[in-house]
């Protein structure tokens, strides 16, 4: 029996699952991370997904993909909450629509949603699917995809980091503050990266390009990453913060880092246009190799 929300509770955290064995795990890390964050969980099940991605039900539910209920699917899936974290609340919702539109909407009630990384086999398992791209590029609440690890074992691997990819000013301060929030749960050191880089042929009319043009752009960098991170962090002292400068692309020094990160942070640099690549693309990349899981967290509308 689904349990019902009261308006004046704590938005839920909210967990996409299909019965497969990555939504599963998705289950498992999202109901950690409510108790960490107090709030209740609320596993969603949209029953046309298998349109899109195929749903082959983890074989502990103990029945054919063709015999398993939307119903059965979500009980299962709060049964293994409940018995993770037995003090949880947990509610379930079986939704008769597109699972990518039913989440999109379910995240403007949520403080987060938590999607597995799926795949369909071979070397589409390390990819990203479908339904979890579209949210992440849609979604108005930060969007946690299970990449690595996490998405591929029962227990967590934690290494008391959190990693933020820090990109231009005027964008991602709801992105600094989400890993500050989440570094501050978990007592983790919080790492920031900006990358930089020399481009091969620019102008040499400001007169420290003439002799050391890398060491402005670095400098460039390291402001940036400053101007990010002052105001936000005033308002969490007991977090640890590391910063960092990268000369290269943002991309492969997130990928790089993010071997040995619990969660990597990045803001959704969302394109103008209808069709075609939706994130900017560190989050894209990330979304698909990231060694842990990603948070694509979006920037704040004035």
């Amino acid at each position: 029996m689904n349990e019902v929300h009261d308006g004046t509770m704590e938005l839920p955290l909210v967990v996409g699952v299909d019965g497969s064995e990555p939504s599963l795990r998705a289950v498992d890390w999202a109901a950690d991370e409510a108790v960490l964050r107090e709030v209740p969980l609320r596993l969603v099940h949209a029953s046309l997904w298998e349109w899109y991605e195929g749903a082959a039900p983890a074989e502990d539910l103990g029945k054919p993909s063709e015999k398993v209920l939307a119903d059965g699917i979500v009980d299962g899936a709060a049964g293994r909450a409940r018995a993770r974290q037995p003090d949880l609340k947990v509610s379930t919702e079986v939704l008769a629509e597109e699972p990518q539109y039913a989440l999109v909407r379910e995240g403007r009630h949520a403080s987060a949603l938590v999607l597995g990384s799926r795949g369909r086999g071979g070397i589409a398992e390390l990819l990203l699917g479908s339904v979890s791209l579209t949210v992440a590029a849609y979604a108005t609440c930060p969007v946690i995809v299970l990449r690595g690890r996490q998405g591929k074992q029962a227990e967590t691997v934690t290494h008391g980091r959190i990693l933020l990819g820090v990109g231009e000013e005027a964008h991602g301060p709801a992105a600094v503050r989400f890993a500050f929030e989440e570094a501050q749960r978990r007592g983790a050191v919080l790492e920031a990266v900006r990358a930089w880089r020399c481009p091969a042929h620019e102008s040499t009319g400001h007169p420290l390009l003439v002799v050391e043009p890398a060491r402005l752009h670095e400098q460039r960098a390291a402001e940036t990453l400053q101007a990010a991170l002052d105001d936000v962090a005033a308002d969490y002292p007991s977090v640890e913060v590391r910063r960092r400068t990268v000369e290269g692309p943002a991309r492969k020094a997130l990928l790089d880092a993010s071997a040995t990160a619990d969660l990597v942070v990045v803001a959704a640099r969302r394109q103008k246009q209808t069709f075609g690549l939706q994130l900017g693309r560190v989050a894209h990349t990330l979304l698909h190799h990231s060694a842990c899981p990603v948070a694509v967290v979006p920037q704040q509308r004035s």
